[in-house]
């Protein structure tokens, strides 16, 4: 169905803008996630590839995780020193970041297919030279009016900050099937509602 490689993912990286004041913006739950698989698994992490570097033992593979501390529009500066490290092809990658596409509250996942105007999939693309990676796509809907790039980096409102539990549960979910079987992952995640009474 996609990639040529079977060994599956090996790195799983995380986007967002390092710092506290981005640290609860919609642009970061990529980070939050990571932040939230970091407790489950009490992880420590190291500052490596221009950002944070952890790894977990997940059904006795060694998987990479990375947190590019780049700024979100420079993620591939951080994700490509990573990957050529640990000689990891980009079909074996998994990119967990937002989507305006999306509705908050939708999660999806899929590999390769276009940018949507997110500048940290261009640089991703840019510095791996293909589009053929696979993505944890988060919804954070769309403004209704201004400008997208003030809205990414505002804060989740306060009724969305009370749903944020849920959808950091079900990303870890859909990260570790994704691990078991990425086809499976895709299908169970093909723009999946997480949260109840939409």
């Amino acid at each position: 169905m996609h990639s040529k490689n079977k060994t599956g993912i090996e790195l799983i990286t995380f986007l967002g803008n390092p710092g506290n004041d981005y640290a609860r913006t919609r642009h970061n739950i990529g980070m939050m996630v990571a932040e939230y698989i970091s407790n489950d698994y009490s992880l420590s992490w190291q500052k490596k590839f221009r950002g944070l570097y952890s790894y977990i033992n997940f059904s006795g593979r060694k998987i990479h995780l990375l947190q590019p501390e780049t700024f979100m529009n420079k993620s591939g500066e951080s994700i490509k020193p990573c990957s050529d490290f640990f000689k990891i092809d980009p079909e074996n990658i998994l990119v967990v970041h937002d989507e305006i596409e999306l509705k908050f509250g939708v999660i999806d996942i899929k590999y390769s297919g276009g940018l949507g105007g997110h500048n940290g999939l261009r640089s991703i693309v840019q510095h791996l030279g293909t589009k053929d990676f696979f993505r944890l796509r988060i919804g954070v809907s769309k403004p209704q009016y201004g400008d997208v790039a003030g809205y990414v980096l505002s804060n989740f409102t306060s009724e969305e900050q009370e749903h944020i539990p849920e959808i950091l549960t079900e990303s870890k979910k859909a990260v570790e099937l994704i691990l078991k079987d990425p086809d499976t992952a895709i299908k169970s995640y093909r723009k999946k509602t997480v949260i109840q009474n939409q």
